[in-house]
């Protein structure tokens, strides 16, 4: 990562094609992401807490407590993982410093409160299920927003690449 520190990004054009493939690969995470929740349930407290609690009317069980568990031990990994590596080739871009915490502390908490919400509807109270449907927007909006964060500082510096 020290290529962006040190301006070398300037002269490693292929480096940041391969930092716009993962970026491209982490696009098609985002978008399945999304495709698997709507496949599940909508931006209704009803389908979340349907989801969750099961549906006498849909014939669906409530989520296990062993299901949530599989689910979140993948969860906490892998997305730690993608957010440590977007949060720190974000960190390296010439965003104002503000917005770098800003986007950082957004993308933490939205992972953690999305992976924590369904638990919270499960085994707490079904009221939860408004704090499901925040906790995802507010995931898929801060993916978004530092997928193009990067994006935009990689092209920027092919431009000026191309531009000497």
């Amino acid at each position: 990562m020290r290529f962006f520190v040190t301006g070398e990004q300037n002269r490693q054009l292929l480096l940041n094609s391969l930092i716009m493939m993962f970026l491209g690969y982490v696009l098609l995470l985002w978008i399945s992401n999304g495709m698997m929740y709507f496949h599940k349930m909508d931006l209704t407290p009803t389908s979340v807490v349907s989801y969750y609690l099961g549906s006498e009317e849909d014939f669906t069980q409530p989520r296990s407590y062993q299901s949530l568990l599989e689910v979140s031990h993948f969860h906490l990994f892998a997305m730690g993982m993608l957010v440590l590596t977007l949060t720190h080739l974000m960190i390296m871009t010439n965003l104002s410093v503000g917005l770098k915490v800003g986007l950082s502390a957004s993308i933490y908490l939205s992972a953690i409160a999305d992976e924590a919400a369904g638990w919270l509807v499960r085994f707490v109270h079904p009221h939860f299920a408004y704090f499901k449907i925040a906790s995802f927007l507010m995931l898929e909006l801060s993916l978004a927003a530092l997928i193009i964060a990067v994006s935009i500082s990689l092209l920027y510096a092919r431009r000026k690449m191309q531009d000497k």
